[in-house]
């Protein structure tokens, strides 16, 4: 039996600097942590296989549901206000787009002295192991923290390398890896054939990539807010732009009364009720373009019929066989575990995240996501000595991390880190963010 990853307790040694610590991922999480490295004195590389906050711009044209200062750090404040004297940033309660928090935030924040040189975008982190050892060497040894890492990256030019590294911490998100259309989780039958001209994430639907939904007929999937937000941007459209027309589908059925998307009591995050409302008005209108069907999954689907569309199989309450110009799989997204396959990480059998956080969300049911009671140092740790995984890849498929948590936990990884209980870098620069 392989105790060690259940362990009750958890030791560790400081890292002191100059050790090197490897950041995977440039989006939020992954610049704040390698900022708070940098400012306590360790040498830091940021490996990002596109570019700085590249996600974040993808949907840069949704409005955040929470406040500017719920998505910044002091210290990033700081780090920018230094570099720029005449920065300006944006009010503490300002709802930005996407593309307003990098613009303002985000990447100023790359390009700050402490980090300009050592981010390297561009970069895909093809694996991550540990040196002269495989992944069943000296299991539960904390001796493997005397043998480096090695990170194996691959540049825009294919040029591979191997980086040695004291400390990896992994905050490569889950944004991009999405799951599948079809019932039970896995792909839908010709889902795989055809997953790169199925839309996953959150299109510009009212502005760049009007065109490509404008007057066509659109399947729409999932429960989420993101299904929300395009639904709304969709019945918008058609507005405008006669014979748009769109079937949205979910795999429950709501309770009577409900709309697709359940409302949180008192909601504390103003535009993110006014969202879950109006997507429910869209889906109960009668005679207008928004079809709702509960009850209702994807069965299969193939490029075909008229317009060079899709033919779609549905299963459930609204069986049948259906044509579509486009397709929008908001379904929701999955870590990708393969980066680390030879260490050891206890993942969470239900949600694919690190198993001690995971546990501990476990405990928190609100559906709120404000309402989440932050972890405790220990769950960051894994039974790989010195590896960590950040921001919204360590909530594994769980939907309800929030960038401040991720703030949270860059303050804790350094308490263990640098084996200090008491450091807290974002108390000691608060007043130069004011």
């Amino acid at each position: 039996m392989l105790t060690f990853a259940l362990r009750s307790s958890v030791s560790w040694m400081a890292v002191d600097t100059p050790a090197r610590i490897v950041v995977l991922g440039a989006g939020p999480t992954g610049l704040e942590t390698a900022l708070y490295a940098r400012f306590l004195g360790y040498d830091v590389d940021v490996f990002e296989r596109g570019g700085v906050a590249e996600n974040v711009l993808g949907w840069g044209h949704v409005r955040m549901f929470s406040p500017f200062w719920m998505n910044r750090s002091p210290l990033g404040m700081a780090a920018v206000a230094a570099q720029n004297r005449s920065w300006q940033p944006p009010p503490e309660d300002a709802l930005l787009t996407g593309r307003q928090w990098a613009e303002a935030y985000l990447l100023p924040l790359a390009a700050s002295d402490l980090l300009a040189d050592h981010i390297h975008t561009q970069t895909r982190v093809l694996a991550v192991g540990r040196d002269a050892l495989l992944k069943g060497d000296r299991l539960g040894d904390d001796e493997r923290a005397g043998l480096p890492f090695r990170v194996l990256t691959r540049d825009s030019r294919g040029q591979e390398q191997v980086h040695l590294a004291d400390v990896v911490i992994d905050a490569t998100g889950t944004y991009g890896h999405h799951n599948w259309l079809g019932a039970g989780g896995i792909p839908a039958i010709g889902e795989r054939a055809t997953a790169e001209c199925i839309e996953y994430g959150l299109p510009d639907i009212l502005g760049a990539e009007r065109e490509h939904y404008a007057g066509k007929r659109v399947l729409l999937v999932g429960a989420g807010y993101s299904a929300a937000t395009n639904t709304v941007a969709l019945a918008e459209l058609a507005d405008s732009a006669p014979g748009t027309q769109v079937t949205w589908i979910t795999r429950h059925t709501p309770h009577p009364g409900n709309g697709p998307i359940g409302l949180i009591p008192a909601d504390r995050l103003a535009q993110r009720d006014q969202l879950a409302r109006r997507a429910g008005e869209l889906a109960h209108a009668t005679g207008g373009p928004i079809r709702y069907y509960p009850g209702t999954t994807v069965e299969a689907v193939r490029q075909g019929g008229t317009k060079n569309g899709w033919k779609v199989q549905l299963a459930g309450e609204h069986a049948g066989e259906f044509e579509f110009d486009r397709i929008i799989a908001n379904v929701g997204y999955r870590p990708d575990n393969s980066l680390y396959g030879e260490l050891h990480v206890h993942e969470c059998y239900g949600g694919g995240g690190p198993m001690r956080l995971a546990a501990s969300l476990l405990k928190q049911p609100s559906a709120d996501c404000l309402d989440q009671t932050l972890a405790s140092a220990e769950t960051l740790s894994n039974p790989e000595p010195d590896f960590y995984i950040l921001g919204a890849k360590s909530y594994g498929r769980n939907s309800h991390f929030l960038i401040f948590v991720g703030l949270e936990q860059v303050r804790q990884l350094f308490t263990i880190i640098g084996d200090r209980a008491d450091l807290d870098l974002y108390a000691s620069v608060r007043p130069l963010s004011s």
